[in-house]
């Protein structure tokens, strides 16, 4: 952002695939905005200020201090949903071709809705969950494979998802990104790795990828106190309040 100038959106962030997503968009849509760096190993996104701004208390969100429409500060929660603001807010990143539009939009559901959350299982019995659980590991890792399989078949069939680069690449590729951490290779999977390697030399990517903070947690098995992982997974995220 330069310097001095007025904040349109504040950014509440943290450098997950998730996170990625959101500062990659920004970036490519040159909209204003300043991120906001979470601690979430503190526990950050568990205070009710931040509940009010994202009731399911995760991140990343945004709080758009010049909507589209006007009016009122307007907070946008769910990465997907954000980049679907973003793209409508800047008119970029979602085809006008009615066709292409459509598949951009089913590339970013089936995101949200499979690769992300899959993997993100995945991860978190691989690197985060008490060690010997054989089958969700297997499970969760064996899903991620059969997904990558998915992108890589649509991949042979086009350059982008959405024949265009779109929405649905910047909210994929982060992920993509994120096999390596529970020991999945992309040249298992090569038009995945092309498509990865043609994204990743975009200015955009390298700028929105570059941003890290105290909740960078990027070790293959990351050490967790009880109160960090209380604020992850435990007590601390049933207990939040959220007035």
């Amino acid at each position: 952002m330069p310097t001095g100038a007025a904040a349109m959106i504040d950014v509440y962030f943290t450098p997950t695939p998730n996170g990625h997503k959101v500062s990659i968009m920004l970036e490519e849509t040159g909209l204003p905005h300043r991120l906001l760096k979470m601690d979430v190993l503190a526990g950050d996104h568990l205070t009710p200020e931040y509940r009010r701004i994202n009731p399911n208390g995760r991140l990343p969100a945004i709080v758009d201090h010049d909507p589209i429409g006007g009016g009122a500060p307007l907070p946008v929660f769910e990465s997907g949903a954000i980049l679907l603001y973003l793209a409508e807010k800047s008119r970029q990143l979602l085809p006008e071709n009615p066709r292409r539009r459509s598949q951009a939009q089913q590339w970013l559901m089936w995101q949200m809705a499979s690769f992300g959350p899959m993997q993100g299982q995945a991860h978190h019995f691989i690197r985060y969950a008490p060690e010997g659980q054989g089958y969700p590991v297997e499970r969760y890792r064996n899903e991620t494979i059969r997904l990558l399989h998915v992108l890589d078949g649509r991949l042979r069939e086009a350059d982008y998802l959405a024949e265009e680069y779109s929405v649905a690449d910047i909210a994929t590729w982060p992920w993509a990104r994120a096999t390596g951490a529970i020991g999945l290779s992309l040249e298992d999977f090569p038009a995945v790795a092309a498509w990865f390697e043609r994204i990743a030399e975009r200015p955009a990517v390298i700028a929105g990828t570059g941003v890290k903070n105290a909740a960078n947690l990027s070790s293959a098995r990351p050490v967790l106190t009880e109160e960090q992982w209380s604020n992850l997974f435990g007590q601390n995220m049933l207990a939040a309040p959220t007035r």
